[in-house]
């Protein structure tokens, strides 16, 4: 029996999280109140499943980071070329960057940076040894370090959508935009990228 409730739980948890996420992208001042109504539920279940807002907020960051390591993996599999690598893993993971990228400023303020940060982690630890690979040959050229434009590029993708967000850059632009300026960060040539840029994935 406990085995049922577990999954039972499992689901509702599942559930709030896909509602808060909707709710949260249509209004960011959302409530826990307002998210228990959309997902059907009474306030107390939310609670059970997230003790506050804050720890509502990192669950849905922990989802964001994990379909972003996913994304990034497949998107890079089977391609040797650094650029081309790095190009292929930022168009696929933009998507789920774009979808997620409204709860970008209500995460900075409710979940520390440096959380998201941890929580990328993975990410950037394989971007350094992209990176790395791109000196190494030759492809690439900075005066930086692989793990310093790592942090770079970060703050990139980061700023990117932000841009989108305030109407600086419009959505459908900005995978193409965030291949193109990733790449010309560590010195690769603009026409180059722009080809890798119009790729499709």
């Amino acid at each position: 029996m406990s085995g049922v409730t577990s999954v039972r739980a499992d689901a509702n948890r599942r559930r709030i999280l896909d509602v808060a996420l909707a709710e949260l992208l249509r209004d960011p001042e959302a409530s826990m109140d307002q998210i228990a109504r959309a997902a059907g539920v009474v306030r107390r279940t939310v609670y059970g499943h997230f003790p506050s807002r804050d720890a509502l907020v990192g669950a849905l960051v922990d989802d964001a980071a994990q379909a972003v390591a996913e994304a990034h993996r497949a998107g890079r599999e089977g391609i040797d070329d650094p650029a081309e690598a790095m190009a292929r893993s930022i168009l696929s993971i933009w998507p789920i960057a774009d979808r997620y990228r409204l709860l970008v400023n209500l995460a900075q303020r409710s979940v520390a940076m440096e959380g998201i940060r941890a929580r990328l982690a993975p990410v950037r630890h394989e971007c350094v040894r992209l990176i790395q690979q791109g000196l190494d040959k030759g492809d690439f050229t900075s005066p930086l370090s692989a793990e310093a434009l790592a942090y770079v590029h970060e703050q990139v993708l980061f700023g990117l959508m932000e841009a989108v967000n305030d109407g600086a850059l419009p959505a459908a632009d900005a995978g193409r935009a965030a291949v193109v300026t990733v790449l010309a960060s560590v010195g690769y040539p603009t026409k180059a990228a722009e080809r890798l840029a119009g790729a499709s994935v």
